[in-house]
């Protein structure tokens, strides 16, 4: 039993300034192709050719708030780890508290350093007894392998699976509809929660999870087999969308992205995370964390919204008070196409970030104003 799980992003520059590696090297999914014949535009990101858009960001990302669409997960990470001690290990070497789990139940959770920056945030699924997937993103998989091997026990087995899968991460308010039509007579499992089964002749694994606020799943089948159950989904109801209505949708809800919001110089407390921060249990970097509570996190995450038409909010644009005051810059930035407002995330001084707060953000020499709002900026 092998598992994947998911995450993404949108524009080209900035899916290019994630990517950092040249069209020659790229790697490609087992669905690639197959992404060309349907008219995907294909971008480089975190290593990865793959497609930022189809028929149009907007279109997508309407598609998965009203409908359902479908995307190509197969670019992210698979770890399995067993033995005697892997649940004491790897509670020490993350940040959320596995014995909370049960068997086939996951949980978010935030691998850090020794000054508690996050290295990855990542899905960490309980199998059995001892017995667990773990699925990183796609840029961090050599680099997650190789800090976990580092830290392993000698009664611990540390396995990369990563190429042995397609994952499909299928949401929206119909995909339970689409489910049905594609495999009858299974069912879901309830939420953070995993099956396995065998439908027209593979092994399946569903998991209950998505990266986009709406009702959805990740299913993940064998490699060989990807472009079979790719085109199945679509021939189901679930429309094809890219890593810029992932971004988009992401967003709208705060979840954090990956060398973006979430980096190896701000803690999971600064990035506003602190529920999967288990800190009565000893891991690597939560000293750091304890103190930050004590004393006060120096920055905070939080949630620009425009108040007034504007250029789209993009990575690096600074943020100031109305005054000038520079504060920061965006880690996060996008045109809502739900809202139809520009929406951005950026960390600013801790004392500055309050709810309400009046800013600017500098956008090509002009200011757009705009203000600190409460997290998510859609409600579901």
């Amino acid at each position: 039993m092998k598992m994947i799980t998911l995450r993404s992003l949108t524009r080209e520059s900035e899916v290019s300034r994630m990517g950092g590696v040249s069209d020659d090297v790229m790697k490609s999914t087992p669905l690639c192709e197959k992404h060309k014949t349907l008219g995907a535009k294909m971008v480089p990101f975190a290593g990865w050719l793959m497609p930022v858009q189809y028929t149009g960001i907007l279109e997508e990302h309407h598609s998965v708030r009203h409908a359902c669409g479908v995307f190509d997960i197969s670019h992210m990470g698979q770890f399995h780890v067993q033995g005697p001690s892997a649940t004491e290990w790897l509670n020490s070497m993350f940040t959320n508290n596995l014995h909370k789990l049960s068997d086939g139940v996951g949980q978010y959770s935030m691998m850090l350093n020794e000054r508690g920056g996050v290295i990855d945030d990542l899905i960490i699924y309980r199998l059995a007894e001892e017995d667990y997937f773990i699925v990183v993103n796609a840029s961090m998989i050599d680099e997650d392998y190789a800090w976990l091997e580092a830290h392993k026990p000698a009664d611990v087995r540390l396995e990369n699976l990563s190429a042995d899968y397609v994952g499909l991460a299928v949401q929206g308010p119909k995909c339970e509809e689409v489910f049905s039509k594609m495999c009858p007579g299974e069912v879901l499992p309830e939420h953070n929660g995993i099956r396995q089964f065998t439908a027209d002749g593979d092994t399946l694994v569903v998991c209950r999870t998505g990266y986009t606020g709406e009702n959805g799943f990740e299913m993940f089948c064998p490699a060989e087999r990807g472009v079979k159950w790719f085109e199945k989904v679509i021939a189901c109801g679930a429309k094809p969308c890219g890593l810029g209505a992932r971004d988009s949708l992401r967003l709208e809800m705060c979840y954090s992205l990956n060398g973006s919001d979430l980096s190896p110089e701000k803690t999971p407390l600064e990035a506003g995370l602190s529920w999967c921060c288990d800190l009565s249990k000893d891991f690597i970097g939560v000293e750091v964390l304890r103190e930050q509570k004590a004393s006060g996190r120096p920055t905070a995450l939080v949630a620009i919204e425009y108040t007034e038409k504007g250029a789209p909010p993009r990575h690096g644009y600074e943020v100031q008070l109305r005054d000038g005051t520079p504060l920061g810059e965006l880690c996060s930035g996008v045109l809502s196409p739900t809202l139809g407002k520009g929406i951005a995330m950026a960390y600013v001084p801790a004392q500055q970030g309050k709810v309400g707060t009046e800013v600017q953000v500098v956008v090509r020499g002009k200011t757009v104003p705009a203000v600190i709002v409460k997290k998510p900026f859609l409600k579901k």
